[in-house]
């Protein structure tokens, strides 16, 4: 399972990560490098580009080169949309795995576009009880949503699907927060995935300030990231507020009060990719 190897891959030593952004008014070029001492090297390209819905097209195409460790020899070239759809959606299932409720009944997605769909195949996996709720800014797209998925329903405003959830899962491309603190709930798990860039939030500074806060990588969402970048900046928290990374899973940081509400931060660095493309490459071979 590839939760399972997150967790393996993140007792090796510590990844080595570069991120390059290139901007051309709301298009975006994002390149995200990775090397892990016996894992090897990972260099995938992200060029997303918001007009593509429009043309037909995915939001994001791009491509993912995956090297060997010893000689830097290229070892494969891994489907860019599997690579990011299955990293995407393990990374938050992990969160969930190590901080929801086991109980949790009710999750909340939010955004219904293709990350969306992969993340109602991942926790429907996880959580195989679970109904889902599905919230999208177009009402017809939650809708369309909703028909495509057993136990799935829209729901009109994220107040209302808050008012029900559990487990809070939202892949957006908001720059201005559209989650609010005052709504969360005493036990939930808020999972925000969709702020990749500096210039953007999901959760509003209340969330983080009520939350207990983790993330998939410190080195990658901290410094790089608007959801926590603006508040550190601001002294809205302080980066003693971080409870914990992947890195520390096996130390006992992921922790729960049964009231506790938890916020992960899905920042999706190139380590998980490269950890993902590994993954991916191993279980072809095997085949």
């Amino acid at each position: 399972m590839l939760t399972d190897a997150f967790l393996e891959d993140h007792k090796r030593p510590k990844a080595e990560i570069g991120d390059t952004f290139l901007y051309r008014r709301d298009d975006t070029m994002l390149t995200r490098s990775a090397w892990i001492d016996g894992l090897g090297i990972a260099v995938k390209t992200a060029n997303i580009m918001p007009g593509n819905p429009g043309r037909g097209e995915p939001l994001i195409h791009g491509a993912v080169n995956l090297y060997d460790d010893t000689t830097g020899l290229l070892d494969a070239i891994v489907d860019f949309h599997l690579v990011t759809k299955w990293k995407t959606a393990g990374d938050s299932v992990l969160g969930a795995r190590l901080l929801a409720r086991p109980d949790s009944e009710v999750i909340l997605i939010c955004g219904a576009g293709t990350v969306g769909h992969s993340l109602r195949e991942a926790y429907g996996a996880v959580f195989p009880n679970a109904r889902f709720l599905i919230w999208n800014r177009s009402p017809e797209g939650a809708k369309t949503f909703a028909d495509q998925h057993e136990k799935t329903e829209a729901v009109a405003t994220l107040e209302e699907g808050y008012a029900q959830a559990d487990i809070v899962t939202s892949a957006t491309m908001t720059t201005d927060p559209i989650h609010m603190g005052k709504w969360a709930r005493p036990g939930q798990h808020i999972d925000v995935i969709g702020a990749y860039r500096p210039d953007m939030r999901e959760v509003d500074d209340e969330m983080l300030t009520r939350a207990h806060l983790y993330m998939d990588s410190r080195d990658t969402v901290l410094d790089h990231i608007g959801e926590f970048k603006d508040p550190l900046a601001r002294g809205v928290i302080s980066r003693d507020d971080v409870q914990g990374d992947l890195y520390d899973a096996d130390k006992g940081f992921f922790t729960r009060e049964p009231d506790d509400i938890t916020l992960y931060k899905n920042g999706g660095g190139a380590h998980l990719d490269l950890m993902t493309s590994r993954y991916i490459l191993k279980a072809w071979q095997e085949r």
